[in-house]
């Protein structure tokens, strides 16, 4: 019990000040998208509708404390002001259309990649020192070293542009109408595998090294050469003995992913224009939408922390140790 109270508050200070830095660092850049859109107009607007401007963007001129009690106030409620790129969308809308393009992409690349290398990193460590050994993380390892957008615009160019196998871009065909139905699916199937393969070639190498080691190391365990001796079978020597122990440190590294897929795969999604949150973050960023960047960098914070706490807990029920070192200290 101390254990999990221990992270709940650690998890609750990190939020704090994750909160409280989104708070402070945009009211350090000068000026404010209501005087950005205030100039477009070449005086026409009245300081009247310059004010009302400032207020739809949640800028305001009262004492900075009491903006940062409405900021928290907002903060739970969820209204974030309204983009300015999107004027006049409210943030939460933006991110609330672009959020699920990014976890279903980047989350299933990701997971996909996790399973696929994690089982690749059991296969080569048992039959250590054979081809396979020898070349799939050479392979992996080569891929991981290519950039992002590398890579996308190589699998872009050659199936979407010279073969005109896949669309060059965006997330569905303007033909079909969203929803639960066949056609809509398929198209979004098709639209995501070459930046869902993207992002799983560029990470599985990492995930296949990983395990791989964390299984070599644990090969060499007594308990391991001693279940190897009395005669277990191969299957569960591998699985129950070695595979179970060594998947542990995966388990955090795949927290660590899984908080990082809310933040996306930005290049990736440049690439090929992909509507998720990493692509409305550039876009953000190129127009000076301080709401929307500002609530992108909380989603993403706030994500990354919610996972970290979740695989604390998950990590002293899958190894008792570690709780029992947190209660001793």
């Amino acid at each position: 019990m101390r254990y999990v109270t221990q992270k709940v508050l650690f998890f609750v200070v990190c939020l704090w000040a994750a909160m409280t830095l989104n708070f402070i660092l945009p009211r350090m850049i000068p000026g404010n998208p209501a005087l950005a859109m205030f100039a477009k107009f070449q005086g026409q607007l009245n300081p009247q509708a310059l004010h009302a401007l400032e207020l739809q963007f949640g800028f305001s001129h009262q004492p900075i404390l009491l903006q940062y009690v409405n900021y928290l106030k907002s903060f739970l409620t969820l209204h974030w002001g309204l983009s300015y790129t999107y004027y006049p969308t409210p943030v939460a809308t933006v991110i609330a259309h672009s959020l699920p393009w990014t976890i279903g992409l980047v989350g299933t690349a990701t997971f996909i990649a996790v399973v696929v290398g994690t089982v690749l990193g059991i296969y080569i460590s048992w039959r250590r020192g054979g081809v396979l050994d020898n070349t799939l993380p050479v392979a992996t390892m080569f891929l991981q070293a290519m950039p992002y957008f590398w890579t996308g615009t190589i699998l872009l160019f050659v199936f979407a542009f010279e073969l005109h196998w896949f669309p060059l871009g965006h997330a569905y065909s303007n033909t079909v109408t969203p929803g639960f139905n066949g056609p809509f699916i398929a198209s979004v199937l098709r639209h995501g595998l070459l930046p869902g393969l993207t992002v799983f070639l560029g990470s599985l190498s990492g995930w296949v090294i990983g395990m791989r080691n964390n299984m070599v190391n644990t090969l060499g365990e007594d308990y391991v050469i001693f279940a190897e001796a009395k005669g277990v079978s191969t299957w569960r020597v591998m699985s129950s003995y070695a595979a179970r122990n060594a998947i542990l440190p995966q388990v955090t590294s795949f927290a660590l992913a899984m908080g990082l897929i809310v933040s996306g795969s930005i290049l990736t999604e440049v690439v090929f224009s992909y509507p998720g949150i990493g692509f409305q973050l550039t876009n953000a960023v190129l127009s000076q939408d301080l709401p929307l960047i500002q609530a992108s960098f909380l989603i993403i914070a706030v994500s990354v922390l919610v996972v970290n706490l979740i695989v604390d807990l998950l990590y002293a029920r899958l190894d008792p140790r570690v709780r029992q070192g947190g209660e001793t200290h």
